[in-house]
């Protein structure tokens, strides 16, 4: 989006569509106040909600709503603000928009431009704008907890706090780089050593932060993979996961020949459940093999495996979820029996025995990679800077850059510009767009 456009004032609906109890208007921009005089023939109170009667530029009445008005630069964008709280039949709504986009200096929003706004003049980060636009798109209660997280500066925090501790870092070390000479001013290797030790204690913190669980695994879903051999009942298991029959299920070896992935949550878990082919070394034909190797692939790039086979013969995997399924078909045999002993999991598909207990154990697992609780996370964007920060701040002790304060007065500047990327101070302008157009019109 062109930066120029920031002086145009846009209008969109910024409630839900209709038909509705009520649909909200939103106007932004330096003409707000002024539609509420064209509309209504006055400029309310600010902050106070007034009914008015709405009419058109001819006077023809279009609704009687509720208006508020909010002089910038303390509202949500940093600019005037104007609301019309209309009846939401669509009809009214569409007549509005109409009355709005026939005056002059007015348009209507592009998707985001509201959110946009807000970060540009100010009143939110690039974190908190990226924690908003997780929170709008979540759809489970860990995507939500998450999101909301972030969209409230749990990161921006971080970074301010971190920022204040380069900042001294910095100061010091411009102390002796320019007045080395004054008397109350530290010199020598004392400084160099209290930098080195202050950059190391903070590499340290960004490195915890590094440690947490990837947003992304809260957003996307955990990805939870069913394999075994043929016909050990991974179809009938995610159908019964799923609850409706998402793949085929066939007494034939080698019926699923693909990957087939359905999204689920589990006690407000995104997760992400694929159906493998079976996996096995001889009589499978050409389409079979690529199958087989897409379910090696999926097995390795698993967060969870649900392993349907024999306990020996079960990938070597972190988290892994030994099943003995199909139990309904060897109930009283003594050597499937004493294979099931060794599982995690006895269960029938069919017959519903031990879902219970497969769910439990999914979720006891999948809590260990998400946040503690009150934790934030960082999406791959924020930890890339992160970790780029944290390397510049790693210097080895007894190296040459060690002694050298004009190198690490480089490197504490250097760290300190890579950590402005994540609140959006600097070098973010090529992901504006595409964040930003991710959210509704409305924001």
């Amino acid at each position: 989006m062109n930066q120029d456009v920031v002086s145009d004032t846009i209008f969109a609906l910024s409630s839900g569509i209709p038909p509705a109890a009520i649909g909200v208007v939103r106007v932004s921009g330096p003409q707000a106040g002024e539609v509420l005089r064209q509309l209504t023939g006055r400029l309310p109170e600010a902050r106070r909600a007034v009914l008015a009667e709405l009419k058109d530029m001819s006077g023809a009445a279009l609704d009687r709503a509720i208006i508020l008005w909010f002089p910038g630069p303390a509202t949500a964008t940093g600019e005037d603000l104007a609301e019309l709280h209309l009846h939401g039949g669509r009809a009214v709504v569409a007549a509005v928009e109409t009355a709005l986009g026939a005056l002059p200096g007015l348009r209507p929003a592009v998707a985001g431009e509201f959110t946009r706004r807000a970060f540009l003049n100010g009143r939110i980060d690039l974190a908190e704008a990226e924690g908003l636009a997780d929170l709008l798109a979540a759809e489970t209660e860990s995507q939500r907890v998450q999101a909301l997280g972030m969209a409230s500066g749990h990161v921006s925090r971080a970074v301010e706090a971190w920022q204040e501790e380069l900042l001294t870092l910095m100061a010091g070390a411009e102390a002796e780089l320019n007045f080395a000479d004054e008397d109350d001013v530290e010199v020598g290797d004392a400084v160099a050593q209290r930098l080195i030790a202050g950059m190391g204690a903070l590499a340290i913190d960004l490195g915890e932060w590094l440690a947490r669980p990837a947003a992304e695994v809260i957003s996307e879903g955990l990805s939870v993979v069913i394999a075994g051999p043929p016909n050990a009942g991974k179809s009938t298991l995610i159908n019964a996961l799923a609850q409706r029959e998402l793949a085929i299920v066939s007494p034939v070896a080698g019926t699923t020949r693909d990957v087939i992935e359905t999204p689920l949550a589990l006690d407000g878990i995104a997760m992400r459940f694929s159906d493998t082919a079976g996996l096995r070394g001889e009589g499978a034909d050409a389409i079979e093999v690529i199958g087989i190797d897409r379910a090696r692939a999926a097995v390795d790039a698993a967060d969870i495996l649900l392993w349907l086979g024999p306990p020996k013969d079960a990938p070597e995997h972190r988290r892994c979820i030994l099943v003995a399924a199909q139990a309904d078909r060897w109930r009283g045999d003594a050597a499937a029996e004493a294979a099931s002993a060794r599982c995690d999991v006895t269960l029938s598909a069919t017959t519903g025995e031990g879902m219970q207990n497969l769910h439990r154990h999914i979720v006891e697992m999948a809590r260990t990679l998400l946040p503690r609780e009150g934790e934030a996370s960082l999406r791959q964007r924020q930890r890339a800077a992160l970790a780029e920060a944290r390397d510049w701040l790693a210097v080895e002790v007894g190296s040459r850059e060690a002694g050298d304060l004009i190198l690490l007065a480089e490197r504490l500047r250097l760290a300190s510009g890579v950590l402005d990327r994540i609140t959006g101070r600097a070098g973010v302008e090529d992901m504006l767009d595409t964040l930003f157009g991710r959210f509704c019109i409305g924001k």
